[in-house]
């Protein structure tokens, strides 16, 4: 998330589960309270503070209502991430990267979102656990999350229609940073690190680009 964006649950609208009809207006204002609750509980004590009964008490949403909504807590913080992400977002849109190349637009990005990490670490803590802890049960949120990123990085790349080849570099780009979000969350790598591995991969999509190739 960029510097300028608040760490909440916005106002994202994630996609319905495919066996789910998608909701009502009533049913997305509740989500959006049940996705913010998950994110203040995190921000204050992490993954371990992010309690069902907590956050239904908080979303004022009964404790079955929420399960119909997020089966475990995995499910919920994978989602407010996606929520996060969206935000992150729709503020890139109205204040988009300014590099030169698609590279350096992309690089920048992300480390914008890294110093937004940075500064909730509680939270992002809790969202990369619960994306590193999801099982197959959990594929439609994590992809959620894989398709916002994805499109994050489209964005900045200036991309509507991507190649095969740079669809590819944009999944390696995703996975390193995902990496980098671990490595420094656990104490192992510096933001200036991480700095470094985020440029790093950014210029593979220099190397996708068509005046590069023969």
């Amino acid at each position: 998330m960029p510097a300028e964006v608040k760490v909440e649950a916005g106002s994202a609208r994630q996609a319905p589960r495919p066996d789910s009809p998608p909701l009502t207006e009533r049913q997305e204002a509740r989500r959006r309270r049940i996705l913010h609750a998950s994110a203040q509980l995190a921000s204050r004590g992490g993954f371990d503070a992010v309690q069902m009964r907590e956050v239904a008490e908080s979303s004022q949403v009964a404790l079955g209502t929420l399960y119909r909504y997020f089966p475990s807590k995995i499910h919920l913080l994978v989602a407010t991430m996606q929520a996060q992400l969206e935000h992150m977002h729709g503020m890139l849109r109205k204040k988009p990267p300014t590099g030169d190349t698609a590279a350096e637009r992309v690089a920048e990005t992300l480390m914008r979102a890294f110093r937004a990490l940075q500064r909730e670490p509680h939270l992002a803590d809790a969202m990369v656990r619960a994306l590193t802890f999801a099982d197959r049960s959990v594929s439609p949120e994590v992809d959620q999350v894989s398709h916002q990123t994805t499109a994050i990085i489209l964005d900045a790349m200036g991309l509507d229609h991507p190649s095969a080849e740079q669809l590819s570099a944009v999944r390696v780009i995703e996975h390193t940073w995902h990496s980098a979000l671990v490595t420094w969350l656990s104490g192992r790598a510096s933001i200036a690190q991480v700095k470094i591995d985020i440029e790093t991969v950014c210029r593979l999509i220099d190397l996708t680009a068509p005046e590069q190739k023969k």
